[in-house]
Order: structure tokens, then sequence, then C-alpha cells
């Protein structure tokens, strides 16, 4: 058995056998749900106990705006988000849930029909696949065939990062979407901590180092991907504290878009985008990521990189982008976002 076989089974061993709910978790890693809407917590209301029990994520990796869209949970355990999503893109809509899991995908098939009747719609919009992160084609999802892409948690535990990566752009829709919580380490975690079971089931010792992310990103043809939310974990466990206290661990929620206009900095074309306030739930602003807040009506300069986020993807009904890339003003200014036309030393959006 090698080493990336090695690994998968310490997690199916992990997450099938030794993890009966989120009480025998061992950190603060998984299950915060601090920032979820209160609308997806009316949602979760519906949703069964035994499915909400056995949740292990580290976010709330559910993004605005998807109704009708097909989307593509990975590592969806026993169904909590591919159930919340479920409603979210309505009967229009497609969810298909993949996990490598037998036992936790066994709990999210069986409360199926129920969910599917509890929500009001006719036929279920959801599917449960066994399958591999690593390789989604062996799993019957086509090139360009998902809008939306989210994973709660769970790519951190791939031992090939790289080529779970890889198959997402692969799989998405030009402009679809990569809207995914996970664990960050402000440094690379040393080789020994890596091997450890209890750190990497809890999802510690496969976190990716923030600046190796975004070279791997770029590496695949996405320079530019935004930060939504960001919280230091805390460890709250002596042993392991004493094991890894030493690195900065970080729950983060990221959006990345298959775009191939995106550069690698910011660059100015005095674009400028006005939100138009019709995204359900966001009548008076959207934020696009942690510091970019679109308040309703309010035209703001925007780079070239947040226009195309902005009008070349599922986001376009609800904005109006002016201008366009035939004349370029050089790097994009990063200070604070003031509206078009006020004065400010130059500030933007970035």
């Amino acid at each position: 058995m090698d080493n990336r076989e090695t690994t998968l089974a310490a997690v199916k061993q992990y997450y099938g056998q030794t993890l009966k709910s989120q009480k025998d978790l061992k950190t603060s890693a998984c299950c915060s749900t601090e920032a979820m809407p209160r609308a997806h917590r009316e949602i979760l209301a519906q949703i069964e106990g035994e499915i909400l029990d056995r949740f292990y994520g580290c976010g709330s990796p559910i993004p605005e705006a998807i109704e009708g869209l097909t989307v593509l949970d990975l590592g969806c355990g026993t169904g909590r988000d591919v159930y919340l999503l479920s409603k979210l893109v309505g009967p229009k809509g497609r969810v298909i849930g993949i996990d490598m899991t037998d036992e936790q995908l066994e709990v999210a098939r069986r409360h199926m029909a129920r969910q599917t009747s509890r929500f009001g719609f006719a036929e279920p919009n959801v599917e449960f696949v066994q399958g591999y992160i690593e390789d989604l084609a062996s799993a019957g999802i086509a090139d360009n065939s998902i809008d939306l892409v989210v994973s709660n948690c769970v790519i951190n535990l791939s031992p090939a990062k790289e080529r779970v990566f890889a198959e997402i752009f692969r799989v998405l829709k030009p402009g679809g979407e990569l809207y995914f919580s996970d664990v960050f380490a402000g440094r690379r975690i040393p080789e020994d901590l890596r091997r450890d079971p209890v750190l990497h089931g809890e999802c510690l010792a496969g976190a990716l180092y923030t600046e190796d992310f975004r070279r791997l990103l770029a590496g695949l043809g996405c320079p530019d991907y935004r930060k939504v939310s960001s919280r230091r974990i805390a460890l709250n466990n002596q042993a392991l504290e004493r094991k890894a206290g030493m690195i900065d661990f970080y729950s983060v929620t990221v959006r990345a878009f298959k775009l191939a206009s995106l550069e690698d900095i910011c660059e100015d074309y005095g674009q400028v985008a006005t939100y138009l306030g019709s995204i359900p739930d966001a009548p008076h602003g959207f934020a696009l990521d942690g510091h970019h807040f679109f308040v309703t009506g309010k035209p703001m300069l925007v780079c070239g990189n947040t226009a195309d986020m902005l009008g070349g993807t599922r986001f376009a009904p609800h904005f109006r982008v002016d201008g366009d890339r035939s004349v370029h003003f050089g790097p994009f200014d990063c200070s604070p976002c003031p509206p078009a036309g006020e004065a400010s030393g130059g500030g933007s959006c970035c």
C-alpha cells in the first residue's frame, strides 16, 4: 500500500468508524456555523438530526444566487450541505454529493425520500456517489458540466491536492465557481506532523500553507482567488497543543472562478461596477469577498479581475459593469473602496 492509499485508508477509518458524532472531535477545526445566514439555519432545522450530528465541516461554503444551478459537493459525508443546497437550488437545480466513506453515504441516502418530501419536491434533485475527489472522471463527472463546486473541510484530507484542484477546474463550466471552506496554515506543516493520524483526521496535518495554495491555483490557470472569511482555529487540546501549537491554523472560506481572463495582479482599466440589489436575501448590498462590499446602486471602481468575476459569471444579471479592457491605466490602486468619482487620492477596490 503506497502513501496515498495509506492516507485515504486512515481517513476512511477516522470518519467512517472512529467518529460517531461531533462530540468525538478533539479540536475546534470543524463544526463552526457562526457565519451561517439565518435563511440557511432555517433550512437546517428541516434536516434530519442524524445527518446534522455527523457533520464535520469547518465553515459555511454556500454562496449566493444558486437557484437552478448544478452543484457538486466534494466530500459530502452524510449530506448536510447537499440537502441545504438542494433546497436553495430548487427543483430545477441539481446537487451531486461525492464521498469515499460508505458509512456516511449510507446515512445520506437513507434520508433522501424524507428530505425530498419535506422540501416539497416531486422528485429528488440530489444524487450521492461513492468515489474519490481526486478522480471525478471515474465518478462520471464530465468536463465543463458543473456550475458550482463546494467543499466543507475535506480537501485538506486529500494526499493529492493538486489533482483535486485540477479535477475541479476540469469539471467546472467556463465562468463556474469553486466556493469552499477549509483549514489553512501560516507555515508548511513539518513532515512528522503530517503523518500524525489524529492531526490528520482533525483536518490539521493536511492543511495547505496559504502561499503554496496560491502557487498551486496559479499553476492551474487561476491566478486570482478571493478570501471570503477567515477565523483562527483554537486547538483546545493540550496534547495537540504540545505537538502543533507553534503553527497558526485558520478556517478560511475561498471563492475562485474558472475565467481565462484573470491576471496575476489587479490591473486598472477604468471599469466601474454597480450592484443592482437583485440577489435574493441581499437587497441592500453584496459582498464578493472580505474587502469587496457593493452597496446597492452605488458605483464602485474595480480592477479588471473583479469586473470579470461580476460580469463573466452567474452574477452578471445582478451587476452593471461599465467599461472594458481597451484602455489600460497600470496597476490597480488597492486602497479602501470609494464610490466612482469620489476624491480619495486614487483609492479603489481590488
